[in-house]
């Protein structure tokens, strides 16, 4: 038997595998926690600049725990305190992100997993939600710097 005319066979088992291996757009990433740690947030989170919690110590790292995990990466992914958003680094994914937050969480105390997609649907709310605030507090104070101009004049 010649392969043509099994080819319509192997094309579909192609398709079946890759839907088996692709993962929903949400959770696309390429490294894990500790790979993000390790080139992103050890920076901050190894020596504890401005007061950033120090990888491992759960003291610090608990009131943040805490506040639960969507909640606490939302925040932390749009800038939080004197985080940068993004840690810094505007080439990381939400999801690659996700990972070093749980990872740096379950490094000091806590038992976070890495997030999967229904996780990443709570944190992007929880994220746009505080955006949301600072936009509003942005427009606020610019609000108050026109009027500051007007009475200037």
């Amino acid at each position: 038997m010649s392969f043509y005319p099994r080819l319509p066979l192997v094309a579909l088992a192609l398709v079946f595998l890759h839907a088996a291996y692709a993962q929903p757009p949400i959770l696309q990433g390429t490294k894990s926690g500790e790979q993000v740690y390790k080139t992103v947030c050890v920076a901050c989170h190894d020596s504890g600049v401005a007061h950033a919690p120090k990888f491992g110590d759960r003291a610090a790292w608990a009131p943040l725990i805490a506040e639960g995990q969507h909640v606490l990466t939302g925040h932390a992914w749009v800038g939080v305190r004197a985080m940068p958003a993004r840690g810094g680094s505007a080439e990381l994914t939400l999801a690659d992100f996700a990972r070093a937050v749980a990872y740096m969480a379950r490094g000091s105390g806590g038992n976070w997993k890495d997030p999967d997609s229904t996780l990443l649907l709570q944190i992007v709310k929880e994220a746009d939600k505080r955006l949301v605030t600072s936009i509003k507090e942005q427009q606020a104070m610019q609000r108050e710097l026109h009027n500051l101009t007007k009475t200037a004049k």
